[in-house]
């Protein structure tokens, strides 16, 4: 087996790997495991590869993650499933060129067929013939608020998903594991609303201008300082889009000359801010220290390229959860490596801000860092806070620059009033300034909830992704066949959750992916769980070797 790439620390300090279970190669093994702790080493019986570290001065707590490799078997049949769709998808081409079959495919005009084709058809071989057969997963419309359960419009098709009809019908009190409402601040009633409707009254909807003309409110202002005090820096700038926070500073921040080094599993919004930047872009392994440092120290020796003049600036970009994994980035050792290389760190903390640490600070407060050690921090108020917008925190000169600089700043509309004070009361009540504990409930019941949820799963046999910690809990499906079955036998179950398939996840690692809230019951969890565990051996969801379960570790424990 070869090394993980969470196999080393950063001081050189091998994880020792311990294998229980008779054949580890059986069912996969584990690409990345392992646990670092202070003063013992920590061991979690349900798992069937184990690294530690112990005596680690990076990390004051236990820190686990699991990511198991896809069986051969499944692999080899999921290459399998792919190659009979894709030969099948050149027949029913062939069928269409030839009118044989009703072409449904947007095509140029009779008028424009020696123009310059707008769009390559081929390009869209896998829409129409792959992800056509189960395009009834995704969009579905919803008709309320996005909470613990939501409302669902029915909907039907006629013609195999190219278009859909309402039937008018409700499909009422679905269980959403979908949402990222991760404290359940996503509600139409209670303090957090009850404030956004009297701001509406008082400053209506929209701002009608940008921030550096005449968009520029009090109540934006107050957002920002609120934002500064809660994540424990100099100062902090709001945006109105989460997805245009990073792709529209980024280029604000470096250019040509520069040295960005991220993530291979960053966002889009990160790759296209650092695609618009124009720095030169090199990407290390996830959460992989040994790699990250590799390009630290060739970017130091080598320098730019043909010239070799030293780099202007060298920038490591990594998100706090990602999202499609699960995982928690592996902070103190990417702040240790930005000391060492003297670089510059921009974390993303989209999903993390108020789902992790013991005060909702994002990980940061998780690891107990300190938030001058991180020099951009952004983050939405997408999830956590059940509003819109996005914001970058630091020092009081990098804010006092993007005001200047950032093209989210000086063209952008203002943060809708309303989506302001959504943000500003939800941010107290985690803060506790509301004067109740409300906050401190919410948090530790999204903890609780997770490992609730995850250990559930575990016991089931499931194969699941990601840090013990992190509320993204992904369910391996690994077939393209299963994506379509298991998001409708779901639904079908009045639970709504969201199947991920190639080209947003590996070809061999489609799933399914739940997002925990503290606004989940133990009921609704149970009732996720039992749905899981009771589907009938009779379904296709049922068969072990397609559906990322343990087989053969369901009888061992």
């Amino acid at each position: 087996m070869t090394e993980s790439s969470g196999s080393k620390l950063l001081n050189g300090e091998a994880c020792q790997r311990t294998l229980r279970g008779k054949n580890a190669g059986k069912n996969g093994f584990v690409k990345n495991h392992c646990v670092f702790e202070h003063p013992r080493k920590y061991r979690r019986p349900t798992e069937r590869s184990q690294n530690a570290a112990p005596n680690s001065s990076l990390y004051k707590k236990p820190f686990s993650e699991s990511f198991e490799e896809t069986p051969l078997l499944v692999a080899v049949l999921t290459y399998m499933g792919y190659g009979i769709l894709t030969i099948f998808g050149y027949f029913r081409d062939f069928l269409r060129h030839w009118n044989i079959e009703k072409c449904h495919i947007a095509h140029e005009r009779e008028q424009q067929k020696d123009f310059v084709p707008l769009y390559q058809d081929f390009e869209n071989f896998y829409t129409r013939n792959l992800y056509m057969r189960i395009r009834d997963n995704w969009n579905r419309p919803i008709c309320s608020v996005p909470g613990a359960k939501v409302d669902l419009v029915e909907r039907v098709t006629h013609n195999y998903n190219w278009t859909f009809e309402h039937t008018g019908k409700v499909v009422k009190d679905v269980i959403n594991m979908g949402s990222y409402n991760y404290l359940g601040f996503a509600e139409n009633a209670g303090a957090c609303a009850s404030a956004a409707i009297e701001t509406t009254h008082a400053y209506g909807v929209g701002v009608a201008s940008t921030r550096c003309e005449i968009g520029n409110l009090d109540i934006h202002e107050e957002l920002e300082q609120l934002v500064a005090r809660f994540l424990g820096v100099e100062s902090s700038m709001a945006f109105g889009m989460g997805f245009a926070t990073n792709s529209m500073n980024i280029p604000a921040l470096t250019g040509k000359g520069c040295l960005i080094l991220s993530d291979e599993l960053n966002h889009a919004s990160l790759v296209l801010g650092a695609r618009l930047s124009g720095s030169t872009i090199r990407v290390f392994k996830h959460n992989n220290m040994q790699s990250l440092e590799k390009l630290l120290r060739d970017a130091i020796a080598h320098g730019q390229p043909r010239t070799h003049r030293p780099w202007k600036k060298i920038l490591i970009v990594v998100e706090g959860i990602y999202s499609m994994e699960g995982s928690i980035v592996r902070l103190p050792e990417v702040i240790a490596l930005k000391k060492r290389y003297k670089a510059y760190l921009y974390l993303d903390e989209a999903h993390s801000i108020g789902a992790l640490g013991p005060n909702g600070r994002g990980v940061v407060d998780y690891f107990g860092l300190d938030p001058k050690d991180v020099d951009i921090m952004m983050g939405t108020f997408t999830k956590s806070f059940g509003a819109a917008g996005g914001y970058i925190g630091g020092r009081k000169e990098l804010i006092d620059y993007l005001r200047c600089h950032s093209h989210s700043a000086l063209y952008a509309t203002s943060m809708s009033p309303p989506v302001a004070q959504q943000i500003i009361s939800s941010m107290k009540i985690i803060m506790g300034e509301d004067g109740s504990t409300l906050g401190k409930d919410r948090l530790r019941q999204l903890s609780e909830n997770t490992t609730y949820f995850r250990r559930k799963l575990r016991e089931m046999g499931f194969i699941i992704y990601g840090n013990d910690d992190s509320p993204v809990v992904p369910l391996m499906l690994y077939m393209p066949a299963k994506i379509g079955a298991f998001g409708r036998e779901m639904l079908k179950r009045n639970i709504g959750t969201v199947v991920v398939g190639f080209p947003a996840t590996p070809i061999i690692e489609s799933r399914a992916r739940f997002c925990v809230s503290a606004a989940h019951t133990r009921e609704m969890l149970d009732t996720v769980s039992l749905v899981n565990l009771q589907t009938p051996s009779s379904d296709p969801l049922h068969d072990g070797r397609v559906m990322g379960v343990r087989r053969s570790r369901r009888s061992n424990l």
